[in-house]
């Protein structure tokens, strides 16, 4: 049955998850500069006994080389297993001890080490994760261990075949530009970096300056500034960054198909939009919604429901500051309806240019992005993670709830204007199956 409009009860549950998301997030945020330049975010949550800490530095895929491809996140994943003081089974141990989790990574534009515990150990908490971030070990065998561990990693990405389709869209949309290579980094670059490769990268991005030390939970604002007074206010401020623009990339809108063995054929279908800092962003981010965003978005009525032609579909919109962000449409089907189901994300894709969003689709997409905001920030881990995350990549750190209020007063005029200007020369990547 093909589903119209608002679905019954999609206004409720967008009024509660609004309503739960604007009290998990009433909590007043304290910001704190240190004389060094590290930045402090405290959150404090009284009604949860429990405090989730997230430490960023501005570094990552966007930052990389070809040659240097994936060292951030290699470094982070080799920064978990050991520091001056302890060895990875004495640092698993140290948070296991205060009921705590402990993990480090990097991504696209930020990196991070994280961790949560129970509140009455946030001070032992915030120690660990200074040890990790500022002491390093970095031994030999360690670093090998992790490297054989991130080559498995590539390989499974490699082999699975959506993440296959979806790295060789972003590698056509982006082209040279580092966007276009995921965060893992590169075979070959993870074979050749050394420990000392990765040493020279952490003293080049561990930096106060660049980083952003985030607290969300039951603590006191005031001690916290202290305590990471104390933790991290040794660290000296450095000369600024002088990297240049990267230029903005040009796709040629070309369509490409690969063969392998599969169950499923993988249509995605990508545009490039624009970043957080563009005042279009909030349109964008509702188009998507309007158009992938749950079994109520015109890819899923249409193609799914009305036609049959999909297992899976949806749209993608990813939270870039610097841009320009991907904007892409995906469906999985049976290898047989290959050809109709990309004529048919094509076609509701053109469609968005040519046949006005509705206004109950409008408000629909709308509770949809609302609702994702609000539901992703219920725990304090989340809490943590976006305070640092937008306040590292210079959205600042409200900007979740900016974005919200700029949701608000998108209009059906807004998205027609971003179809028309974004939804133009697709990429297309398809993963034909073929018998293995």
């Amino acid at each position: 049955m093909r589903r119209r409009g608002l679905p019954p009860g999609w206004a409720l549950l967008a009024v509660v998850l609004a309503a739960a998301g604007a009290a998990a997030q009433e909590q007043p945020v304290a910001r704190h500069v240190l004389p060094n330049g590290l930045t402090v975010l405290v959150r404090e949550n009284p009604a949860v006994g429990v405090v989730a800490v997230s430490l960023q530095v501005r570094a990552g895929s966007r930052f990389e080389t070809e040659t240097t491809a994936g060292i951030t996140n290699f470094l982070h994943r080799a920064m978990l297993r050991g520091t001056a003081k302890r060895t990875a089974v004495q640092l698993a141990t140290s948070y296991e001890d205060i009921g705590g989790t402990f993990d480090a990574g990097g991504e696209v534009e930020a990196a991070e080490v994280r961790g949560q515990a129970l509140a009455r150990h946030w001070e032992t908490l915030l120690a660990l994760i200074a040890e990790v971030a500022l002491e390093p070990a970095l031994q030999e065998e360690e670093v090998e261990r992790e490297r054989r561990l991130l080559l498995g990693q590539i390989k499974a990405r490699a082999d699975a075949p959506f993440s296959l389709t979806f790295d060789a869209l972003i590698r056509n949309l982006y082209g040279a530009h580092p966007y276009g290579r995921h965060y893992l980094g590169l075979k070959d670059s993870i074979e050749r970096l050394t420990r000392d490769d990765l040493r020279a990268h952490y003293r080049a991005i561990y930096r106060p300056e660049r980083m952003v030390l985030a607290v969300s939970g039951q603590v006191d604002r005031g001690r916290v500034v202290k305590v990471a007074e104390r933790l991290f206010g040794r660290m000296a401020r450095s000369a600024p960054d002088t990297r240049d623009a990267l230029a903005v990339p040009a796709p040629a809108g070309e369509r490409r198909v690969i063969e392998r063995p599969a169950q499923q054929a993988q249509i995605l279908v990508g545009y490039l939009g624009p970043g957080l800092s563009d005042p279009l962003y909030p349109a964008v981010r509702v188009l998507g919604a309007a158009l992938g965003g749950g079994m109520a978005g015109r890819l899923f009525v249409e193609l799914r429901d009305r036609r049959g032609l999909a297992y899976s579909t949806g749209v993608v919109v990813p939270p870039f500051r610097t841009g320009p962000a991907f904007f892409v449409a995906y469906l999985g089907t049976a290898p047989a309806s290959a050809a109709a189901a990309e004529a048919g994300v094509l076609g509701e894709l053109e469609r968005a240019r040519s046949a006005p969003i509705s206004a109950d689709e409008l408000a629909r997409a709308k509770a949809y992005v609302r609702g994702q905001l609000s539901m992703d920030r219920r725990t304090n881990a989340r809490q943590a993670w976006y305070l640092a995350f937008f306040e590292i990549v210079g959205a600042g750190w409200d900007f979740p709830d900016r974005l919200t209020r700029a949701i608000d007063a998108v209009t059906a005029e807004d998205l027609a204007r971003v179809a028309e200007r974004y939804l133009t020369r697709p990429t297309i990547v398809v993963l034909q199956p073929t018998r293995g």
